[in-house]
């Protein structure tokens, strides 16, 4: 009998590939309603009209809206991101270099904050009730709470300007040093990860508690099983089942706190990339980086159907119905 997951596989993969068209297609349309002049916005305030003509002509800003799309995508997807008009540097390169930016300091966000997360919602749920409970639960429900600017600027505050032990500045190249490195990534991965911090604790905390009352666990004590193993070895796999759907679901938040996080430190990442080609009204390099980031969400909501169902067997996946 063929596993459920690989009828779902197909199927989801299909959908995010239709999402991800829908979005390049919306992405693509709502740069050319926005006001302005492109030609205008490519050679300046003072180009004169026969100038622009030329421009306009270059770029085929007289075709159809189809025509140009078709163009566009089919250049995207033959690895022709086309060129940046501020930077003047091919935008697949830089986007790729930006990126494994990025990577590395989500990576390094997640690192810290999982386990923490985790750790954090298992002693709480332990000591329902009590002190140490309540003070892990009001902690996450005010990180959550605090925007990432705000925690930038307090970590700022406090580890480089009160105590001078981390720089302010996450500015990195390929020639520094591991601990040059990480000691540049450990603000803003703390800042970026705080607010999932409380999401996840809190999380992890409510499915410990159900997990703990169920009846596989008093069984297992019962037989004298010692308290760390049952919680390491029975409880705590099942109450991580819905903590892959707050992370995966957490990307859209990480994506979002990137932009602000990454300007703050001036970190050379895909979120201080999308603030530049904004600002600077480059019209290629911001198409080419919203649709960067609308297929990270995209994967990552896949990503996470399909590693809820692997993880959780008892699931059909794509009907709900218990499995016989």
């Amino acid at each position: 009998m063929v596993s459920p997951i690989y009828k779902y596989l197909p199927r989801r993969i299909i959908v995010a590939a239709a999402t991800l068209v829908a979005v390049s297609a919306a992405i693509f349309a709502i740069v050319e309603v926005l006001p302005g002049d492109i030609a205008r916005l490519m050679l300046g305030p003072f180009a004169s009209e026969a100038d622009m003509e030329i421009i306009r002509q270059q770029l085929g800003l007289e075709r159809p809206f189809l025509t140009r799309y078709w163009e566009w995508a089919n250049g995207l997807a033959a690895g022709d991101w086309g060129q940046s008009w501020r930077l003047h540097v091919p935008i697949g390169p830089l986007l790729a270099s930006r990126m494994i930016n990025s990577v590395l300091l989500a990576a390094v966000s997640l690192l810290i904050v999982v386990p923490l997360s985790i750790l954090a919602g298992v002693i709480a749920a332990q000591r329902r009730g009590r002190l140490t409970d309540h003070a892990i639960t009001l902690a996450g429900m005010g990180l959550t709470a605090i925007p990432e600017f705000v925690s930038s600027m307090f970590l700022i505050l406090v580890f480089s300007l009160w105590l001078g032990v981390l720089p302010a500045s996450a500015r990195i190249s390929s020639s520094d040093g591991f601990l040059t490195m990480i000691s540049a990534l450990l603000l803003p991965a703390t800042a970026l990860g705080l607010v999932l911090f409380g999401y996840l604790s809190r999380m992890v905390r409510a499915s410990m508690v159900e997990e703990l009352g169920r009846g596989y666990v008093r069984t297992a004590t019962l037989k004298g099983i010692a308290p760390a193993a049952v919680v390491l070895r029975h409880a705590l796999p099942n109450a991580l089942l819905p903590a892959v759907t707050v992370i995966a679901n957490q990307i859209s938040w990480l994506v979002g706190g990137l932009v602000v996080v990454e300007n703050v430190f001036n970190y050379p990442g895909i979120g201080q990339l999308l603030l530049q080609a904004a600002l600077g009204q480059d019209v290629p390099l911001l198409e080419a980086v919203v649709l960067v980031l609308a297929a990270i969400l995209i994967v990552s909501n896949l990503v996470a159907d399909l590693a809820y169902g692997l993880l959780n067997p008892v699931v059909r996946v794509g009907t709900g119905r218990v499995a016989p």
